[in-house]
């Protein structure tokens, strides 16, 4: 998470993030309950600024 939250930061600015626990290996990424990735489906972590491009394409 440390990773994805300098991406985000260094592109978006001074945004509030939260990291919710979870099991099986799963890894989302929702902003305001829209999920934007999502490991579980694709079957792979995002690539280096992958999940700053997807909030900008909205």
């Amino acid at each position: 998470m440390a990773g994805l939250a300098a991406e985000l930061k260094g592109v978006f600015g001074d945004i509030e993030l939260a990291s919710v626990e979870s099991t099986g290996g799963v890894f989302e990424v929702t902003i305001e309950g829209r999920l934007v990735f999502s490991k579980k489906a694709l079957g792979r972590f995002p690539a280096y600024q992958e999940v700053p491009t997807l909030i900008q394409m909205g």
